[in-house]
């Protein structure tokens, strides 16, 4: 199965973690960038090709300044990231060079997949520049995205560039050799799984874990990305990036590290935007009988079933649907703006147009633009 799957993946995104990146020391090494282009390189033999996630812009940046201790407020690792991302890029522009091969540097944010408009401009120039056999080297921009660097990470942005380059493989490479049952660091019995088949039924006790690879910062993370890219249809494989050649051994079908199987039932794009790319703008509380519909039946939701609105949002934009117990259960896009459906809610269907003068459609959320969490 491994091997199979490997094979027919023409688009590969390849997260390399900053862990990657430095030597035993602490150091950035300039020898990992040419073990990487290298293996790039050899992954891009006919028509496969690849795009790179790359942490590292703080630890190249820290290297750069001569800092001995990761800066710790926001402003501080902005100007750092700052810094650093110009030679984070030298490194790979020489190492890719060597090989033949030419860079592009595509900072993003957050917004650049909210927004789909900027999500389509993306798309297109990403597979520009693959279609020219051109490696897009792709990061946070770190410098001014806020939030990125207090609760995001480069895992999140890989598996939504899944997404934007319609990928088939997502290989994760950080000090992580895999997913094991437990936390190695704390139990010898741990045992590495190479195949996760349900990703959405998958689950492993974090409790207790260190703050290190295995802590929720590693581990939950990159579980998260999985679970978001197999819902597109791409597998993920997560593993080790010290270990030589990895990439190779994993496009040759080797068992390296934990593949996690895509979903059967993946999510067109544009409901994969709407679960996991787009930054919902507001709330709709609803009750009993609209939840059951949507989840039993696949319904669409209509206005008689929202009992409450929260959140000033316009047509168009993505909300959260909330369940009488306060939960989330779906997220859907807008028919009406919050005010619209402030004075709709309750109300059925035909008496819409009485109320509001005009009536643009049936349902709040229209299925085709509903998705179950």
């Amino acid at each position: 199965m491994r091997r199979r799957l490997v094979k027919r993946a023409k688009r590969i995104v390849l997260k390399i973690g900053s862990g990657v990146l430095v030597d035993s020391g602490g150091s950035i090494s300039p020898r990992v960038f040419g073990q990487i282009a290298r293996q790039v390189r050899a992954a891009m033999e006919g028509e496969r090709r690849v795009v790179l996630v790359s942490s590292g812009a703080i630890a190249t940046g820290m290297k750069a300044l001569s800092m001995d201790v990761r800066p710790r407020s926001i402003p501080q690792r902005q100007a750092v990231a700052a810094v650093g991302q110009p030679h984070l890029m030298a490194h790979y522009a020489r190492a890719f060079r060597r090989q033949g091969l030419d860079i592009a540097q595509i900072l993003l944010t957050h917004d650049d997949f909210a927004d789909r408009r900027r999500f389509i401009n993306a798309k297109n120039t990403v597979s520009t520049l693959l279609e020219d056999r051109i490696v897009p080297v792709i990061n946070e921009n770190d410098s001014t995205a806020v939030d990125e660097i207090k609760f995001g990470d480069n895992d999140t942005l890989s598996a939504l560039t899944t997404t934007l380059v319609d990928s088939e493989l997502l290989v994760i490479l950080s000090d992580i050799d895999g997913i094991y049952d437990k936390d190695p660091g704390f139990d010898t019995s741990a045992r590495r799984i190479p195949l996760v088949e349900d990703i959405d039924g998958f689950h492993i006790d974090l409790e207790g874990s260190t703050t290190g690879p295995f802590g929720t910062g590693g581990i939950a993370s990159k579980l998260s990305a999985a679970r978001k890219a197999a819902h597109s249809g791409c597998a993920t494989i997560i593993a080790s990036g010290k270990k030589k050649d990895v990439l190779e051994c994993i496009l040759s079908g080797e068992e390296v590290g934990t593949l996690v199987l895509p979903k059967e039932d993946r999510l067109t794009s544009r409901k994969h935007w709407i679960a996991y790319a787009a930054r919902p703008a507001g709330k709709l509380f609803v009750d009993d009988g609209a939840r059951c519909a949507i989840m039993e039946r696949g319904k669409s939701l209509l206005p008689t079933g929202i009992v409450r609105v929260e959140g000033d949002f316009e047509a168009g934009e993505v909300v959260r649907c909330m369940d009488p117990e306060r939960m989330e259960f779906a997220r859907g896009m807008v028919n009406y703006s919050a005010g619209e459906i402030q004075k709709i809610k309750g109300r059925k269907t035909r008496e819409i147009e009485k109320i509001l003068g005009y009536k643009v459609y049936d349902e709040v959320i229209h299925r085709d633009n509903l998705v179950v969490m």
